[in-house]
């Protein structure tokens, strides 16, 4: 049996969108996908897809950026509980020296995005 990997950033991106969207339990209920770009294309660096917020478009919790072979979610919010989270469910992390800080995530294949589903839901649910 061949096993696919879905390792394309915007599919990715798409995926996590869905997972997101279609959770209607706990506190993801109040999570949106917001400023979708529609046509991003990915990029070495990182194009931003979409933002997540909570509530409202003023309460952002992170900007999703797609690369070629991954995702990468920039938490403003919550940073270190979604470094830990993330860490814990053995997603890469690493902090962003930007002010104010962030906390980068990265979602490298489709398998990956119920974790990061799971870091979001972590940093909406401690508010």
């Amino acid at each position: 049996m061949v096993e696919e990997r879905t390792t394309d950033g915007r599919r990715i991106a798409e995926l996590l969108a869905s997972e997101l969207d279609g959770r209607e339990d706990g506190a993801l209920e109040g999570v949106s996908v917001t400023d979708a770009d529609r046509n991003v294309e990915p990029s070495a660096d990182g194009a931003r897809a979409y933002d997540l917020v909570a509530g409202t478009e003023a309460d952002r919790i992170a900007r999703v950026f797609v690369h070629p072979d991954r995702l990468r979610l920039e938490f403003e919010r919550g940073q270190e509980l979604a470094a830990e989270t993330a860490t814990n469910l053995e997603l890469r992390v690493r902090p962003k020296a930007s002010q104010p800080p962030k906390t980068l995530v990265f979602v490298e294949s489709g398998a990956a995005v119920k974790r990061a589903t799971d870091v979001v839901d972590a940093v909406v649910a401690d508010g």
